[in-house]
């Protein structure tokens, strides 16, 4: 049979494209010229690649301080969310049928309605008071803050998941620790690949958090070094979206390669 094109849908994605590749376009049209190619048009091609751009950026910002702070806090976020979240909604999916875990899993859920400026007063006071406001509070509030979303996401697959698996493990005399981390953990890996690197795009862009809780400017993560283009007299747009582009390139090129496990998982893990 021959297959139709569906001109509207097609139509939509094409002018989806544009609405991505125009901005993306333009901040490298940017970061690539002078103060007066810029003046002159921000549309415009450059009429010559200004690469120093790239370097006075890394200057300014301390960038590969920043790079690794950056790093770290989003290594270690990805490894406490997956160990811990995969943990608890192992315990809320085979206990639906009590009461306590049902609440608890809707407690969880609801957590995914509450905006952060809501909140976010309360706990800078709470991170100042215990000490928190560096980089440690900051990697166990991602952990904690991203567990709506993730159990939600995690039960949805263990449930998915045939229960007699584990009644044959827990008949060779395996204890529940065990069964957990060499039945179920592995059979895991596509929704962990999911969490894991909707965590990793969270941790690494996030401004807000960064913002408010930590407390030493060494600490600084990429996002939070852009503010340095920003001043009462005006804003370096070339140095800025040379920085930009710097600062996105790694999480777009771990988007590019997992964008399949992000887009499957999701889909997975919404169904119960």
């Amino acid at each position: 049979m021959k297959e139709k094109t569906n001109w509207l849908v097609t139509i939509l994605i094409a002018l989806g494209s544009l609405l991505i590749l125009i901005p993306l376009y333009i901040t490298i049209s940017i970061a690539l010229k002078n103060p007066q190619e810029l003046a002159e048009s921000a549309l415009s091609l450059p009429l010559n690649f200004h690469w120093e751009n790239f370097t006075r950026a890394i200057e300014t910002t301390n960038f590969f301080n920043a790079l690794k702070n950056s790093a770290i806090i989003t290594a270690f976020t990805l490894v406490l969310t997956i160990l811990s979240n995969s943990v608890v909604a192992y315990a809320i999916a085979r206990n639906m049928h009590r009461k306590f875990f049902r609440y608890l899993y809707y407690y969880f859920v609801s957590a995914l309605f509450i905006p952060f400026p809501i909140i976010m007063l309360p706990i800078v006071k709470q991170t100042s008071a215990l000490g928190l406001n560096n980089p440690t509070g900051l990697v166990l509030l991602y952990v904690v803050y991203g567990m709506a979303m993730n159990i939600f996401i995690y039960v949805g697959y263990i449930r998915s998941i045939p229960i007699e698996l584990e009644e044959a493990a827990i008949v060779d005399g395996t204890s529940t620790w065990g069964l957990f981390w060499k039945i179920i953990f592995p059979l895991l890996t596509p929704i962990n690949a999911t969490v894991g690197i909707l965590t990793c795009l969270w941790a690494w862009n996030d401004f807000m958090l960064p913002l408010v809780i930590l407390n030493d400017s060494a600490d600084a993560t990429l996002p939070l070094v852009q503010y340095v283009f920003q001043t009462e007299f005006g804003t370096d747009y070339n140095l800025a979206f040379a920085s930009y582009l710097m600062a996105m390139a790694p999480m777009v090129i771990v988007y590019l390669f997992a964008q399949k496990w992000i887009i499957g998982g999701v889909v997975k893990g919404a169904i119960k």
